[in-house]
């Protein structure tokens, strides 16, 4: 899982154009993988990848950064073969933040945003996570419950709400106190603008790349069984039991419209 940061710095500009930075932010950093695997020194193929936008940290803050979970390996569609990454190394977070600073502070100035003065040093964090189903498991949880969970919120009284988070640092369960309105904002503050994908797949994972995506099934050998189709639902009769035939559908004579 490799997860791109943007500093402190860029914070409040973000904030205050969200649509357009958080698309620069997936196009930068998309991209920056997608070179990376591209390297015949690094790995020489194409690769797959899911990426999934978070706007805030445990303790609720602002924090904007993107999670990537990419497989450990890619398909040379030339020779169409499948080439996996030896290890548990993807790639060099150190020349990913590098490559990813530079994409992105010229897409700032290509669209005409200022920058502050900002730090040499971005940081990129790539974390071997076996096959992938700890990270999956982990985004999944912040794609279907929202920023945060009703089973964190510890207490609501007197007007202050307070909640737990895990520090990730320490691994230890900590407690956070604010005003309900302020732990409102903390909230709200998270909700993305009307239409953005939060979620986006590239490569041989995107939805349009169903041909690559075959080729790597094949050349891994992976066997998709096919959805059983559903029976559809029958109306039984109240008296037999019997399954009921449909005829025709009508509309009761005093239903609105």
């Amino acid at each position: 899982m490799a997860t791109f940061t943007l500093p402190y710095e860029l914070r409040f500009p973000a904030w205050d154009n969200q649509t357009l930075v958080y698309n620069l932010m997936f196009e930068c950093a998309s991209s920056t993988l997608k070179d990376f695997g591209l390297n015949p020194t690094n790995l020489g193929a194409n690769i797959g990848m899911t990426a999934v936008l978070h706007t805030h940290n445990r303790r609720l803050d602002y924090h904007p950064h993107i999670h990537f979970v990419v497989p450990g390996g890619g398909v040379d569609k030339t020779r169409k073969q499948w080439k996996k990454k030896k290890g548990k190394y993807l790639f060099n977070a150190f020349a990913l933040a590098r490559v990813f600073r530079a994409r992105f502070l010229e897409a700032l100035n290509t669209a005409g945003l200022s920058t502050p003065h900002l730090p040499v040093e971005w940081v990129v964090d790539c974390t071997y996570v076996g096959k992938g189903l700890p990270s999956l498991k982990y985004l999944s949880r912040y794609l279907y419950r929202g920023v945060i969970s009703e089973n964190n919120i510890v207490a609501n009284q007197n007007g202050h709400v307070t909640f737990k988070y895990v520090d990730s640092r320490t691994g230890e369960t900590r407690y956070r106190t604010e005003k309900g309105e302020n732990f409102l904002w903390l909230v709200l503050q998270h909700v993305l603008p009307k239409g953005f994908r939060r979620t986006r797949d590239y490569g041989f994972l995107h939805g349009n790349a169903k041909k690559l995506l075959s080729l790597v099934q094949l050349v891994l050998q992976v066997l998709i069984q096919a959805c059983a189709p559903r029976s559809r639902p029958t109306f039984k009769c109240p008296k037999c039991q019997a399954p009921m035939q449909i005829l025709a559908i009508g509309q009761s004579a005093w239903s609105s419209g």
